[in-house]
């Protein structure tokens, strides 16, 4: 093996090589990331928001968003790689190969006489008796003595000239690269040797290994714990009712790691006696159900107070403890509700953790009852739960009055609205959050100065947040790829191009939410559903904020279709440009597949819902005619006996009366929410399977009245 001063030298190399490998991708990859990373500053800008301070930049919060643990750990590392360089560059020993030529100053096979010259000439420079300096002594003897002897004994010399050194072949070294004092142990090496490797070649990774898969098992892809998603699972019903809702969400296992104080008791009395109106409490029985309502689960129960000081605006009145359990609350918020969502359009769980963890992932393939389809009731009362808690309005707030389905909520988002300033404009024939949309800026900017009271800077406020609500349009088809119309049991390609528009002309923005304390950004949730049913057949999560995703996304589902159905090269380029000039327009491609079900008519509704704003829903009605089975066996197979169509035979249709969809409307005053939903939509029951329908296609744009 190697002598140890060569084995501590090649420690700090052995260091630097393990350091830099991981240290270099990872910094490139981190400063990729931050170049990439756009700014998160696209909002209304308004008074409220500016004093907020979720969008202000101060020195401190930026010194903070750099001087993080991570940044800190990776300026660390690079600090002690610059050492390593520095002393390895700078180190007193280092490894050369013997040439005899080059220490005798000559070329390469040079003469014996050039050879005896070059000597005589070192000597009178090196020689003891000449140069009595220790180190020309050493220099003397250990190099031009030994390269004048390699040089002139042809052994010597032949072995040089074959193997590259006087002594002939020589051995394959080996060596540790360890500290020399870890080395000096009496003959220990071989053992510390053991222990360098089973330390970090097999206990440390199995340690991190262990630690990360111990905490990863308890979470899903979402970051939500698996306990939380077997509480949603079991508590999820079809006929949930918006008003219920709450009561499920806070079942969430995150809640229980919020510690419940004893000195909490008193302040969550109050806040109890505050938002009892708000609570799914009866006030017949107003004892009773408050004795029922503190029996509860204490973690479920502070979550629930402290969300709905939240929704009634009332945290300022919270002590500092409540206040932090509150804004903790709120941070776990998005991805749970976001979570309830998948649960409500998902297959049933057996309550287990690995079930549940599997079932997150395939949430949006597999559907939650035998035909394929989720539950649209308690899906659109989640959205509308995410909602109030991004405006915090308080959910009493979404009762149906004066002809609107949202009540009063929509014009509570907007900045120094209250009952008092809703009631003074509803007076003035402005019914509905709509109408007050429809209006002129002018218009506007008249009544909120004149009728309302409001200043020209808070007029402007208003303003700038009407600016920022986005406006959609849905266009939706449903086809079977290859096939003239839509026979049960076919494979049904939907393709939906949703469109946002803005009166200030951005497309992705932030919501105005001065209550929230974190940034949020808005998500659309897209729905295809039959009401009568309560049944979603397709369900879509899009967001315009990322505007190369939606391009690549668009672009690749664009592909795989055309190829499908066979188009030519350029057929398929300017199917592909054409979807990316939508995406940078403002639009979003959904595009999914579902079961056809049994033969008959439907009356579809495409929802698309914003989890951010109140009142910007929009709305279409898809009908859909689904025939009696005449293909045979899969896609693309021969026509069954059955089904083929005899000559001088007329076919007969039944036409079924075409129902009006109702609107799913919020039902936060209903006390009665467990009643199982009656499916009314009839059943087409002739001879119309036996001839080729033709595709149902829809497509609507602008805002439906709601």
């Amino acid at each position: 093996m190697a002598n140890s001063e060569e084995n501590n030298s090649l420690f700090p190399i052995f260091i630097l090589s393990m350091i830099a490998l991981p240290l270099v991708p990872y910094t490139i990859l981190k400063l990729v990331r931050a170049a990439s990373k756009k700014a998160k500053s696209i909002h209304c800008g308004c008074s409220d928001c500016a004093q907020s301070g979720k969008y202000r930049k101060s020195v401190f919060k930026r010194i903070g968003n750099v001087l993080t643990c991570g940044n800190f750990t990776l300026v660390l590392l690079w600090v002690i790689t610059g050492f390593l360089v520095y002393y390895i560059k700078n180190m007193s020993r280092e490894i050369q190969v013997f040439e005899p030529f080059n220490i005798l100053g000559l070329e390469p096979g040079a003469s014996d006489s050039a050879i005896k010259k070059a000597y005589r000439r070192l000597s009178i420079q090196y020689h003891p008796d000449k140069n009595p300096d220790p180190a020309a002594h050493k220099y003397f003897v250990d190099s031009i003595s030994k390269a004048y002897q390699a040089l002139t004994d042809p052994i010597s010399r032949e072995n040089f000239e074959k193997y590259g050194h006087p002594d002939g072949r020589q051995g394959f070294q080996m060596g540790i690269a360890l500290p020399e004092f870890l080395l000096n142990n009496g003959g220990a090496s071989s053992g510390i040797l053991l222990i360098w490797i089973v330390g970090i070649c097999i206990l440390l990774p199995l340690v991190l290994a262990v630690i990360y898969l111990s905490r990863s098992s308890k979470y899903t892809g979402n970051y939500v714990k698996n306990d939380t998603l077997a509480a949603y699972y079991h508590l999820m019903k079809p006929s949930l009712a918006p008003s219920k809702v709450m009561e499920v969400f806070v079942r969430a296992a995150e809640f229980l790691e919020i510690p419940v104080r004893r000195s909490d008791d008193e302040p969550l009395h109050k806040l109890f006696m505050t938002v009892r109106g708000e609570l799914n409490l009866d006030l017949k029985n107003i004892k009773k159900e408050q004795a029922k309502f503190w029996k509860q689960h204490p973690a479920p129960v502070k979550a629930e107070l402290l969300i709905q000081a939240h929704l009634t605006r009332e945290t300022a009145s919270l002590t500092p403890d409540l206040q932090r359990d509150c804004k903790q609350v709120l941070e776990f918020s998005p991805r749970l509700l976001e979570e309830l969502i998948k649960v409500s359009l998902s297959p049933k769980c057996d309550g287990s953790a690995s079930n549940c963890n599997k079932l997150s992932d395939q949430m949006a393939i597999i559907p939650r009852n035998s035909k394929g389809h989720g539950w649209l009731r308690p899906a659109v009362g989640v959205i509308e739960l995410s909602q109030c808690i991004v405006q915090a309005v308080p959910l009493s707030a979404r009762k149906a009055a004066g002809g609107s389905a949202d009540g009063t909520a929509p014009f509570l988002q907007l900045p120094y609205f209250n009952d008092d300033i809703i009631k003074k404009i509803t007076r003035k024939k402005v019914r509905t959050f709509q109408d007050f949309q429809d209006m002129s800026a002018q218009e506007r900017a008249e009544l909120l100065s004149e009728v309302a009271g409001l200043s020209p800077s808070q007029v402007v406020d208003v303003e700038k947040v009407m600016e920022l609500i986005p406006s959609l349009t849905v266009e939706v088809t449903c086809e079977t790829e290859g096939e003239e119309g839509i026979q049960e049991g076919d494979v049904v390609t939907v393709k939906a191009w949703v469109t946002l528009k803005r009166t200030n002309g951005l497309i992705g923005a932030l919501p105005h939410a001065p209550y929230y304390p974190f940034h949020r950004e808005e998500n659309f949730w897209l729905l295809l559903a039959d009401p009568n049913s309560n049944s979603v057949w397709f369900s879509h999560k899009i967001s315009f904020m990322d505007e190369a995703a939606a391009v690549s996304a668009a672009s690749t589902a664009i592909d795989e279709r055309v190829e499908v159905l066979g188009a030519s090269p350029k057929e398929k380029t300017a199917a592909i440009r054409e979807a990316v000039e939508k995406v940078k327009s403002g639009s979003r491609l959904a595009m999914g597949k579902f079961m056809a079900v049994a033969e008959g008519n439907y009356n579809l509704t495409c929802h698309v819902l914003c989890d951010s704003w109140i009142g910007c829903e929009q709305k279409s009605t898809l009908k859909l005619k689904i025939l009696k089975r005449t293909r045979a066996g899969t896609r693309g197979g021969q026509l069954g006996d059955a089904g083929t169509p005899e000559d001088g035979v007329e076919e007969e249709e039944e036409e079924i009366e075409e129902e009006e969809d109702e609107d799913i409307e919020s039902e936060y005053s209903d006390e009665e929410d467990d009643e199982p939903i009656v499916n009314k939509k009839g059943i087409a029951n002739g001879k119309a399977g036996r001839k080729k329908g033709k595709q149902s296609s829809s497509e609507s744009s602008g805002s439906d009245e709601e």
